[in-house]
C-alpha cells in the first residue's frame, strides 16, 4: 500500500509571506515555526524564508531554535520563548537564540547561565496583559526591569525585547492589553533605551488590527495559509499544504483510500467533503489504515484523492474540516503522523 503524502507548496509558501509583508509593514514579520512548522517540516519553512529574505524566526523551544540555526548559520534572528532547562539556556546562548522570558525565576537562571559562558543573553521580556499565559504581572515589572539593568551592567544581559500574548476574546479587552503593554515599555524606557523588538500581535491581531501591531509581528499560521476558525478567507493567502492518498479499492461503488485515524486523520470528520479527479465528494467512514469516500464515474486503482488542500479538487482546507469538530486547522496538520511522506515542490 502506497503512503499518504503531504506535498508542501513552496512557491505558494513565499506568496503568502509576501502577502503577509505587505498587510503588516512597516512591522517586521517574525515567522513561527512551531510544532515543526505547523506539520510542514521546519527546515523546509526556513530555507523558503531565509530564500526570502525574512530575518526574525519564532522557534517556540530551544530545541526548535537550534535547528533553526542550524540553517541560517550566521544570518537571521531566532526567538524561543518557552521556559527552558538550564542545559537548554546553554544550548541556546552558545546558538545565538533570544529567549523570552516570563519569570523572575527564569531570569535569574538565564542570568547565571550567560555570567558562567561570559556571554550576553539576549531576551524579550514578557509583560501578562491578561491571557495568563505566563507573564510577569503588572506589580512585578518595575522590579525585574531594575534586576535586568542590573544584569546589563553586569555584562550579562541585553534587553532586545518586550513582548506579550493577546487573548483576542474581544476588540476592548485588546486595546487594554495594549494599554498595560504600552506601559511596560514606558517603564523600560526609563531606565535605558528602548527595545528593538516589541511585539505584542500573532496572526490575526497582526492582519485586522494594525493599531496594535510593533516593531515585529509573530505570524504563524496565516504563512501556511491556514485561516482562523470562523474567520474569513484571507487576500493573497492560499493553503501551503495538500494531503493526498490513493485509492487502493474499490467496494460497492466507492473508493478505499489508503490513509486512516492511523495516520492521524480523526474520526470524526466523516461526512466531510474530499477532493477527486471528479470533484468534491463525501468521506463517508474513516478505519484504522484506510477511509472510503463516495465513487465517482471512471474511478480507478492509484486515483488520488484529496483529504484538505486548496480546494482545487473540490476538497476542504485544514480550517473547514476542523470547524466541523470544533477545533483549528493548524491541529489538523500536527496531527499527522511519521507514516504521511512529506514532500515538498519548487
Amino acid at each position: 500500500m502506497s503512503r499518504p503524502e503531504l506535498r508542501v507548496d513552496t512557491d505558494r509558501f513565499r506568496s503568502n509571506i509576501r502577502a503577509v509583508r505587505d498587510r503588516i509593514a512597516p512591522s517586521e514579520l517574525m515567522i513561527v515555526l512551531k510544532d515543526d512548522a505547523y506539520g510542514h517540516g521546519l527546515r523546509w519553512a526556513v530555507e523558503a524564508a531565509k530564500g526570502m529574505g525574512v530575518e526574525w524566526y519564532g522557534a517556540y523551544d530551544v530545541r526548535s531554535g537550534v535547528e533553526t540555526r542550524r540553517v541560517l548559520r550566521d544570518t537571521g534572528r531566532i526567538f524561543a520563548w518557552a521556559t527552558s532547562t538550564d542545559d537548554e539556556v546553554d544550548e541556546a546562548l552558545r546558538a545565538r537564540i533570544d529567549l523570552g522570558v516570563g519569570s523572575a525565576e527564569y531570569l535569574a537562571r538565564i542570568t547565571a547561565v550567560a555570567e558562567r559562558l561570559g556571554v550576553r543573553a539576549r531576551i524579550h521580556l514578557k509583560i501578562d496583559t491578561g491571557l495568563h499565559r505566563n507573564g510577569l504581572l503588572p506589580d512585578e515589572w518595575d522590579r525585574t526591569i531594575d534586576d535586568v539593568r542590573e544584569g546589563e551592567a553586569a555584562g550579562h544581559l541585553q534587553l532586545v525585547g518586550i513582548w506579550s500574548h493577546l487573548a483576542e476574546a474581544s476588540d476592548g479587552e485588546d486595546d487594554e492589553a495594549q494599554n498595560l503593554f504600552l506601559d511596560a515599555v514606558r517603564v523600560a524606557e526609563q531606565s535605558g533605551t528602548t527595545p528593538e523588538a516589541l511585539h505584542l500581535t500573532a496572526s490575526a491581531a497582526s492582519w485586522w488590527r494594525p493599531e496594535l501591531r510593533g516593531s515585529v509581528s509573530r505570524i504563524g499560521a496565516f504563512c501556511y495559509g491556514v485561516r482562523s476558525a470562523d474567520g474569513p478567507d484571507l487576500v493573497g493567502v492560499t493553503p501551503v499544504a495538500e494531503l493526498t492518498a490513493t485509492v487502493v479499492d474499490i467496494v460497492d461503488g466507492n473508493a478505499v483510500v489508503g490513509i486512516g485515524a492511523f495516520d492521524g486523520i480523526p474520526s470524526t470528520l466523516a461526512g466531510a467533503r474530499v477532493g477527486t479527479p471528479a470533484g468534491a465528494r463525501e468521506l463517508l467512514r474513516i478505519d484504522a489504515t484506510t477511509s472510503v469516500v463516495e465513487g465517482w464515474p471512471g474511478m480507478q486503482l492509484g486515483d488520488s484523492v484529496w483529504i484538505f488542500g486548496a480546494g482545487e479538487h473540490g476538497e476542504s482546507s485544514t480550517t473547514s474540516l476542523a470547524e466541523r469538530i470544533d477545533t483549528v486547522g493548524e491541529e489538523i496538520l500536527t496531527r499527522l503522523t511519521a507514516r504521511v511522506r512529506r514532500v515538498s515542490t519548487p
